[in-house]
Order: structure tokens, then C-alpha cells, then sequence
């Protein structure tokens, strides 16, 4: 009786093998051998043939300059206008770059109003840049008042290049 039904267990699962075996699946042997390969179009002679670049080609990023400001104050020089005006040029060129504007301020005065007045100058570089014809959606601005000076120096020298507008650009 035991051997019985293993013999039945062993023909279903014998059977099941057969059945999953065969579900069905082409090989190579199975498709038609009739199928045309696409032909070669040749150019003409006298149309001259497209340069595959190999490698893609790198644009430089333009290097911006600085603009400074005056103690206490945000307003735009004709110095620094005229930085912005390069640097404008240089951007309407670098048409695919963003553009990260940093307000600094020197180490004098308090943490709020230096980041205050570190968002006033890069507002003001921005708004000119806007006006010279880039695009405000590739500019964005912010402040670090007197959180990370460019000279860590403690005299006038060192405080007057670190009121700035620092620019970023990247790609």
C-alpha cells in the first residue's frame, strides 16, 4: 500500500517535470531564418562626412571677480559695477551655469546685522546682474555676515577685503 502510493507520488511529480519542461519556450533553432538585415546606406560622395568628437567638450567655468563695499553699506560702486558687468559678460556665455551670490561682511558688528547686511550686498549684486540680461532663475544669494572672512586678519586692510560679494558658479 506504502509502495503504491509512492509510486503515484513519483509518476505525478515525474509528470509535472515533463509538463514544466516543455512550457513552451523558443530557442534560437525555432525563429525564422528568413529575416533581412537592414543595408547599408552609403553618403554621397560630396556630402561631407559629420566629426565624432570622442571625448565631450568642457566649457570653463568663467572666474568671477569680487565686488566690495564701504563700511556699513550695501550700495554699488562704479568699481563694482563694472565688475559685475564682466562678470556678467561671462555669464551670458556660461548660458548652462548657476550662479551662488555670498554676502560678507568684516568681523564688526553683531552676528544678525552682518547677516542682514551680508544679504543686502548680494541682493545688490544680483539685482545688477539682472539688470545686465542674466537670468535671476540661475542666481541665488546668501549671507554669511562675518562668519567666514576672506583675511582673518584685525585691521582695516583685512576688513575691507572681506565686505564682499563672492561669487559661485557651477555647472
Amino acid at each position: 500500500m506504502i509502495v503504491n502510493r509512492m509510486l503515484v507520488l513519483l509518476l505525478v511529480v515525474v509528470l509535472a517535470a515533463v509538463v514544466v519542461g516543455c512550457g513552451g519556450s523558443k530557442t534560437v533553432e525555432d525563429e525564422p531564418a528568413d529575416i533581412e538585415e537592414a543595408p547599408v546606406v552609403e553618403p554621397p560622395e560630396d556630402v561631407e562626412k559629420p566629426v565624432v568628437r570622442e571625448e565631450p567638450i568642457e566649457i570653463p567655468m568663467p572666474e568671477l571677480s569680487d565686488v566690495f563695499y564701504a563700511f556699513d553699506k550695501y550700495n554699488l560702486t562704479a568699481e563694482s559695477k563694472r565688475s559685475l558687468e564682466d562678470n556678467s559678460s561671462e555669464l551670458k556665455r556660461a548660458t548652462d551655469a548657476t550662479i551662488i551670490i555670498e554676502g560678507h561682511c568684516d568681523e564688526r558688528g553683531t552676528k544678525s546685522y552682518n547677516l542682514a547686511l551680508g544679504e543686502k550686498r548680494a541682493k545688490a549684486a544680483r539685482d545688477y546682474l539682472i539688470s545686465l540680461g542674466v537670468g535671476g532663475s540661475r542666481i541665488t544669494i546668501i549671507s554669511y555676515g562675518k562668519e567666514r572672512p576672506f583675511d582673518p586678519g584685525h585691521n582695516e586692510a583685512a576688513w575691507a577685503k572681506n565686505r564682499r560679494a563672492h561669487f559661485i558658479v557651477k555647472k
